[in-house]
């Protein structure tokens, strides 16, 4: 059994044993639980009440928080003709195409996000196997497919994530850093959980959000109250 250390163990005393906090306590709390020493990041565990193996109950896509992750990330865009010059002008590190291709078979992946114009998905696609289990492969849900280039790297330079199910029906985000305010927290917080009861698949049914946890880098969960966890009280 893994030891647990004093930090953590201090920090869990913070933590009320059987308490569900409404989301401005839980931000608040989870800002204090913080056990590491560079700027950890704060996540969210949402579990759905979903089956994700069917196609009428799958969450997934793609949303900009208000106040970004407090992480800056490296686009790799496919393009040609005009459009490199309009990812370039955008910001995108990378802009390319067979080049980039060969460069992903041989190990790089220096890169968070991949886009794609749609005229480039036949040269993307040679990449599926190792692009699609890291969860990289470019996607028209989340806006990763577009020939809207300045949209989508601008939109993604500017704190826009992923979210989908997993095989359990749980959805996991990062919503900031340690040393954003409460207020950056929670505005990032709301947005997301807000948005996944708009995105509530047809075929759900029962209760749709079964839990939802506030949590730090190696620190312990804050559990929030799902009856209020689309309020700021």
């Amino acid at each position: 059994m893994a030891k647990i250390g004093k930090k953590y163990q201090e920090a869990s005393k913070l933590v009320e044993a059987g308490k569900f906090y409404a989301p401005k306590e839980a931000v608040e709390l989870v800002k204090k639980t913080s056990v590491t020493n560079f700027d950890s990041t704060v996540e969210v565990s949402v579990r759905l009440g979903v089956d994700p193996k069917y196609a009428d109950q799958q969450v997934r896509g793609a949303l900009v928080l208000p106040h970004g992750t407090g992480k800056t990330k490296t686009v790799l865009v496919f393009a040609k003709g005009a459009k490199v010059a309009e990812a370039e002008a955008a910001g995108a590190d990378f802009v390319g195409s067979d080049e980039f291709v060969d460069k992903i078979k041989a190990g790089w992946s220096d890169f968070d996000v991949c886009v794609a114009t749609p005229d480039m998905m036949g040269v993307v696609g040679r990449l599926g196997k190792i692009l699609g289990p890291k969860g990289l492969m470019p996607n028209p849900k989340v806006g990763t497919v577009t020939m809207d280039l300045t949209r989508a790297v601008n939109e993604i330079k500017a704190g826009k994530i992923e979210y989908r199910t997993d095989k359990a029906g749980n959805v996991q985000s990062s919503i900031g850093k340690v040393s954003f305010s409460e207020e950056q927290l929670l505005g990032n917080y709301l947005t997301l959980v807000d948005t996944l009861i708009k995105v509530k698949p047809s075929g759900a049914k029962g209760q749709y959000i079964k839990s939802v946890t506030l949590s730090t880098t190696m620190g312990p969960g804050v559990h929030i109250d799902i009856l209020k966890a689309v309020s700021d009280k």
